[in-house]
């Protein structure tokens, strides 16, 4: 079986070998990740928000978001917190070693349609993981989008990740970033509170473009919620959700929701496909 028609099977991973390693926070690395076959390097193609299955020889597998541009050359990154077997295992990899990968996969950000219009967005705690590619993708095209706003929560300030990506954000042009802690401390010069209040400190305008969020899923129908009320229309408010995926092609159900496959349906939905079913309590 020739490279190319290998690396589209969505059953078989990929040979990928660990290129650099970066610790991010307690528990939290990204993974910088090649494909070792040439042949699938040049047919490997993803979208912001889309995802991949990591897979630890003798271990498992796991579904991650990729955070890297899609543009970047042959390079694959992928930010992970070590809270399970298999992610405590990929913790332990280090610049040489081998594992598998199967993607991409799922419905990624609406890069074309939100093309030409502004950008709201907003997340909590790892949930800036799923939109930094879009984050990415945006500030290196930054022609084709209006002006970035970037909403960031995390409970504690010491589970604030990227440090040196969010100060290349703050640097960027036409982009306002916007970080909050539930708790503050003496050295935090963010605001304190939810996530949501930030939302007070943006132009109006912005509540014209599109809003794309992340993160746990009380705050994300509390964000939907606010945003409504402020005018934004429900079909330009998207949200990637997360599941237990497994199998990342809708054959094992794990990540149903409602009717809906999580890994092939989602993860990023438009307000207007999933409210009904996020205001179903334990759902």
């Amino acid at each position: 079986m020739n490279a190319v028609a290998w690396s589209r099977n969505p059953y078989l991973p990929h040979a990928a070998q660990v290129v650099e390693r970066v610790e991010e926070g307690r528990d939290i690395f990204t993974l910088r990740l090649r494909l070792s076959d040439a042949g699938a390097r040049a047919a490997y193609r993803f979208q912001p928000g889309q995802f991949n299955m990591l897979y630890l020889y003798g271990v498992g597998e796991v579904a991650i978001s990729i955070v890297s541009d899609p543009d970047d050359p042959g390079l694959i990154d992928h930010t992970i917190r070590a809270v399970g077997r298999v992610t405590q295992g990929l913790q332990r990899l280090k610049a040489g070693d081998a594992l598998g990968l199967r993607g991409p996969f799922g419905r990624g950000w609406p890069v074309e349609a939100a093309r030409g219009r502004s950008l709201l967005l907003i997340t909590g705690g790892l949930g800036c993981a799923p939109t930094t590619s879009m984050i990415h993708y945006a500030l290196q095209r930054r022609e084709s989008y209006g002006a970035l706003t970037l909403c960031h929560g995390v409970k504690h300030p010491g589970d604030l990740i990227y440090g040196e990506r969010i100060q290349s954000w703050c640097a960027a042009p036409d982009t306002q970033v916007l970080l909050t802690a539930d708790k503050g401390t003496p050295e935090w010069r963010g605001r304190v509170g939810q996530v949501t209040q930030t939302l007070e400190d943006i132009a109006p305008e912005m509540f014209k473009g599109v809003a794309m969020m992340c993160g746990p899923e009380p705050m994300m129908r509390a964000v939907a919620e606010n945003l409504l009320r402020r005018g934004m229309a429900p079909a330009d408010i998207y949200l990637s959700l997360e599941r237990n995926m497994q199998c990342a092609v809708g054959h094992c159900g794990h990540c149903m929701f409602g009717g809906k496959f999580i890994c092939k349906d989602g993860p990023v939905f438009s307000y207007t496909e999933v409210s009904a079913l996020l205001a179903v309590k334990g759902l």
